[in-house]
């Protein structure tokens, strides 16, 4: 038999995102509709006790997913809420899904939250080798306190819940917002607004030498249905590509594959956050078989495609 036969799944944020895709993920794997349950914040918040009972019931298998998060200027404007929203969500759901008997619980971390000097590539066993980078810290340690909860929860319950530790995603349907957008999907607005516009100079935050770990967002999917089908250990795991990226490079890619012809302008008066990121991804490998498949242009190429085309309903 199949991991999924019989089983009921909730997917939080299955409307957003990564969820849509995860979904996609579950519906390749021969999952019903109706065996996904996929609430949306109207339906649901997570943030009340009474809404997560009855997110689980009847429920076999949990991918958490649902979070409030955005790029380095919204989560310096909202320190506070994003803690608490993301916690409490995080906290109340695992609990709900305990008592309720679900067999799996599969929770989104994040990358963020490794220490701030920790050595590039990073690896599992130095997570907790010191404090995030502060830019981003109360976000990451809201994320953090899933991986405690998960490993507690195991130890005192065996309850299977795993944590995956998730690099930048991106890819078509991301988020464009410009003031929830993460890094890639901001910059492929950015130019795409340049080019439609014809915009003489783009300016960019930072010296352009930070770097970051992208993926796209279909090979992330498959990691978390991967994850709950064969991975079952209390240790996190990284979800990433693997390879490491400059914004200045990123850039680059972009403003080839938009024809972008006018001016970037960096501004090293802005902050651009933790200088480098990029994970050892071979823990994924070894322990449920993840790889990434989709290389950066690729990616990125089907991303603006993908923009592109919805350009004129997103833009307004």
């Amino acid at each position: 038999m199949s991991f999924w036969d019989d089983s009921q799944v909730l997917v939080t944020g299955g409307r957003g995102f990564l969820g849509r895709w995860v979904c996609k993920m579950l519906h390749k794997r021969d999952v019903p509709l109706e065996s996904i349950r996929v609430p949306s914040s109207k339906d649901a918040d997570l943030r009340r006790w009474d809404d997560c009972v009855d997110m689980v019931e009847g429920i076999d298998v949990v991918i958490h997913l649902a979070a409030r998060d955005g790029g380095l200027g919204y989560n310096l404007e909202h320190p506070g809420s994003i803690y608490y929203d993301n916690a409490i969500m995080g906290l109340q759901l695992m609990e709900a899904a305990r008592q309720a008997g679900v067999s799996k619980f599969v929770s989104a971390g994040t990358v963020c939250a490794y220490p701030q000097s920790a050595k590039i590539p990073l690896e599992e066993s130095s997570f907790w080798d010191g404090y995030p980078d502060v830019s981003n810290a109360p976000y990451c340690l809201a994320k953090k306190m899933g991986l405690v909860q998960a490993q507690a929860y195991r130890k005192e319950y065996n309850f299977n819940a795993v944590h995956l530790l998730l690099t930048n995603m991106y890819g078509p349907g991301d988020v464009f917002d410009p003031t929830r957008s993460r890094s890639a999907a901001s910059l492929i607005r950015k130019f795409v607004d340049a080019v439609q516009n014809d915009l003489p100079e783009v300016q960019m935050w930072g010296t352009g030498n930070a770097s970051r770990e992208f993926l796209y967002v279909e090979d992330a999917a498959e990691a978390f249905v991967l994850a709950a089908e064969r991975y079952n250990s209390s240790e996190p795991v990284n979800i990433g590509s693997g390879q490491e990226t400059t914004m200045r490079e990123l850039v680059d890619i972009i403003v080839s594959i938009t024809e972008y012809d006018g001016t970037v302008v960096w501004d090293t008066s802005k902050p651009e956050g933790q200088m480098r990121r990029c994970c050892d991804v071979s823990q994924a490998e070894r322990s449920f078989g993840f790889r990434a498949q989709t290389p950066l242009t690729e990616g990125l190429k089907k991303t603006i495609e993908w923009y592109t085309s919805q350009y004129f309903s997103l833009s307004l």
